[in-house]
């Protein structure tokens, strides 16, 4: 089963709402949501290929600073302090920034990790986090389009991506490189958000797990994002959409930078079905809920299953 490849081609990121392609290019995204859970896109925006560049080669910067001065970076918030040398996954490591985009919070994030300052990797984070997030927003309420819902539903689109979570993860490649031995870079998940963004660089590793059970790579092509429905467009979309499972599965000998946004409510938000979303064919499968009780839920159980546990009717 082939990930479904959208393209947006110049200009398809700033699609003309309403328009014939922008309606088109809808419809695809809520049926790769649908299918797979996931899909990748294409584009060809000059200005956003320099920002994917940038932000990779910035993070070579970032991953190659002293061990004592990552560690500076600290959160009382899951998945959001330096993390690393953790014994079940020990090829990763990673730093999780909320809400990057603002000005204020790419600054004190880089002039923790550089206090003499470095304005370039400083303007990367913010641009890029930016562009990203606003990406997440265009797919959402291309989402609201698809499923056919009326216009005053963009509001909850814009509550999904109130917030953010910018995460910069290496993974190291594995300490054996034999051809067939892979090593595990991520655990199994769903994420815990509303949708990702992801971008890579040219080392593979993410694999996804098909609704029939099969695990299949995600072969990410050059400059391409990967975009990934999360646990809160799920139940927001009455299950229509598919949280998809995946991994990261390290091989070879070259280290992997990759960087995802996660779109997000504000913890205090209630994540409620549209009542169009309910029908006879499409029963009430979740409750309204507090998003910030759900994400404390799963951080305390870890359950596999937590949206269902916790919010399934």
């Amino acid at each position: 089963m082939m990930i479904p490849c959208l393209v947006f081609s110049e200009g398809g990121l700033e699609l003309e709402e309403g328009s014939e392609e922008w309606r088109a290019m809808s419809r695809r995204v809520r049926e790769a949501c649908e299918t797979h859970g996931c899909f990748l896109l294409l584009h060809n925006r000059g200005s956003l290929i320099r920002l994917q560049e940038e932000m990779l080669t910035a993070m070579k910067a970032l991953f190659d600073l002293p061990e004592e001065t990552k560690m500076k970076h600290t959160s009382p918030k899951p998945y959001r302090s330096y993390h690393a040398n953790c014994p079940v996954i020990p090829l990763c490591q990673s730093f999780g920034v909320d809400d990057a985009p603002l000005p204020h919070i790419a600054q004190a994030f880089t002039r923790l990790m550089w206090p003499h300052g470095d304005p370039t990797f400083c303007e990367t984070l913010k641009s890029m986090s930016e562009e990203m997030l606003e990406l997440n927003y265009v797919l959402l309420k291309m989402i609201v389009e698809g499923l056919g819902l009326p216009k005053h539903y963009i509001s909850d689109a814009e509550k999904m991506k109130s917030t953010s979570n910018f995460r910069m993860i290496k993974y190291r490649a594995p300490s054996s490189s034999g051809v067939q031995h892979l090593e595990t870079g991520l655990v199994p998940h769903t994420d815990k958000c509303a949708i990702t963004t992801l971008c890579q660089n040219d080392v593979q590793g993410l694999q996804v797990l098909t609704k029939q059970g099969h695990w299949i790579d995600v072969n990410v092509p050059h400059h391409g994002l990967v975009v990934v429905v999360g646990d809160i467009l799920k139940a927001w979309s009455n299950g229509r959409l598919h949280a998809v499972t995946h991994r990261v599965m390290m091989g070879g000998n070259k280290e992997r930078y990759s960087f995802a946004q996660f779109a997000l409510p504000k913890e205090e938000d209630e994540i409620e079905v549209p009542p169009e979303l309910v029908d006879s064919d499409h029963p009430l499968l979740y409750r309204p809920f507090n998003y910030g009780k759900y994400f404390d839920y799963y951080t305390s159980s870890l359950k596999e299953n937590a949206l269902e546990v916790f919010a399934g009717v």
